[in-house]
C-alpha cells in the first residue's frame, strides 16, 4: 500500500477546508468537476520526496525542515498523548490529510527555468527515496509540479497537498 498525494493550488486555507467538507475528505482533484487545479502525484510526500526535489533545484542538502507543512485537514486539533494508529475514530490516524505548503516551496518550483528542468530532474532521481526510477519517468512529473507553481504564483495562490493511505 503506498500514499497518495495530490498536489493543488486554492486561494487559502479556507476555500480548501469547505471543498474538502463537501467531498467528505476527498481529494479536490476528484470532485467533479476538479475543485482546483493540481497535479496527481502518487507517493510523493511533501516533507521527504518533494523536499529532495526542492534540494535539487536549490541545489543544497535535503533537510528535514526543508518543506514545513501547516495542518489544514482534519480540522480538529491533534490529539494529545499517547493514541494508536488504529483508532478508527481519530481522522489524525486515518486521513486523508492535507497541508498548506511555505510560499517559498511554491517560489522555488516556479522559479526553475524550462531549461534548468533537465539537470534538476537528474539530481533528483539519484535520492534513494525514490527507488530507482529513471529520469525520462520523473521529469513529466516535475514539469507538472513546476507549472502547478508557476500559476499558483500567478494568481497569488498557495500549493497544499492532500493525503491518504
Amino acid at each position: 500500500m503506498g500514499v497518495l498525494t495530490d498536489y493543488f493550488r486554492a486561494p487559502d486555507a479556507a476555500s480548501v477546508v469547505r471543498v474538502l467538507e463537501q467531498a467528505d475528505g476527498g481529494s479536490p482533484l476528484f470532485t467533479e468537476p476538479p475543485a482546483f487545479d493540481g497535479v496527481e502525484a502518487k507517493r510523493v510526500d511533501p516533507a521527504v520526496v518533494l523536499a529532495l526535489l526542492i534540494a535539487a533545484i536549490r541545489q543544497i542538502e535535503w533537510r528535514v525542515d526543508l518543506v514545513e507543512e501547516t495542518a489544514v485537514w482534519p480540522t480538529s486539533p491533534p490529539p494529545s498523548g499517547p493514541h494508536s494508529p488504529e483508532d478508527e475514530d481519530d481522522p489524525w490516524a486515518t486521513g486523508p490529510w492535507v497541508s498548506e505548503l511555505p510560499s517559498a516551496v511554491r517560489d522555488t518550483l516556479a522559479g526553475v527555468h524550462d531549461s534548468e528542468i533537465p539537470a534538476v530532474v537528474a539530481r533528483w532521481v539519484r535520492a534513494e527515496e525514490l527507488g530507482g526510477a529513471r529520469a525520462e519517468d520523473i521529469q513529466p512529473l516535475a514539469e507538472e509540479l513546476i507549472l502547478l507553481a508557476r500559476q499558483a504564483r500567478g494568481a497569488d495562490d498557495r500549493l497544499y497537498c492532500w493525503m491518504s493511505l
